[in-house]
């Protein structure tokens, strides 16, 4: 089975993070969409919220999974037996960071990383914008699956 390991924060899913789960369908019998916990990290959701989001997002969506997981991305990777980790590009900034990591992991591991590049309808977007657009009680339904609704506090 090939099984892809999506990791990420997902504060919150994004439609970029969406589309690149939609794509890699096709290349993937499964693909785990895995939150990383960062204790050190502020989240503007919680982990049961991010998780409910991603759940929702993906709920017709039998070859995925949604899981949580500390620690390193290469050894939840072998805890599951996910062979590959699955990323998405926005832009060239993002190729040099992810490339670091891709080249480290693969130094740790036999894991592959494979990339995407994102649809050029979504490549603008990213968690930290629509953490801002929310903050600033804008419309972010445009920029997340329609699972993601923000109750106001």
């Amino acid at each position: 089975m090939k099984r892809a390991l999506f990791p990420g924060s997902f504060d919150p899913i994004t439609l970029g993070h969406y589309d690149i789960v939609c794509r890699a369908l096709d290349l993937f019998d499964e693909i785990v969409v895995a939150i990383g916990v960062n204790n050190d990290k502020n989240y503007m959701f919680s982990i049961e919220e991010r998780k409910t989001f991603i759940e929702k997002a993906f709920a017709d969506k039998p070859k995925v999974k949604v899981t949580t997981y500390q620690g390193l991305t290469v050894d939840y990777c072998k805890e599951i037996g996910a062979s590959f980790i699955l990323r998405g590009l926005r832009n060239p900034a993002d190729f040099e960071f992810e490339k670091a990591i891709a080249h480290t992991n693969r130094k740790l591991s036999k894991i592959e990383t494979v990339f995407l590049l994102t649809a050029s309808s979504t490549s603008y977007i990213s968690s930290s914008i629509v953490r801002d657009v929310i903050r600033n009680n804008g419309d972010y339904t445009v920029l997340v699956p329609s699972s993601v609704v923000v109750n106001p506090k």
